[in-house]
């Protein structure tokens, strides 16, 4: 059975949640770091994400762990990680949970 590009999505987003900020206790996701996930027909997945600060140094690893997260996927043939700092990010792109858990509710 063949999978959606939704379903593939979901799972995606389920692995992106396992990926933290060495120094946050907050996943990547509802940090509001993920800006774009894209399926393509072949299902490869490009993503394009950013940092909470630009000269966050974790930022290698934490490219890398999204990566590799990604390619974990059975359906995932290819995950390509772009790292943007358009638009900004600020605390307002968090989801209310990540609001909650960093005190910022």
């Amino acid at each position: 059975m063949t999978m959606s590009k939704f379903e593939i999505e979901e799972k995606i987003v389920a692995m992106l949640k396992t990926v933290y900020d060495p120094e946050i206790p907050v996943n990547v996701y509802d940090l509001g770091l993920i800006y774009k996930i894209d399926v393509a027909d072949d299902n490869s997945v490009t993503i394009d994400m950013t940092l909470t600060a630009p000269n966050c140094p974790a930022a290698d690893f934490i490219m890398e762990d999204i990566r590799q997260k990604i390619e974990s996927i059975d359906e995932v043939t290819a995950a390509t990680i772009n790292l943007v700092f358009e638009p900004e990010w600020d605390k307002d792109m968090m989801s209310e949970e990540a609001k909650l858990e960093l005190g910022f509710l």
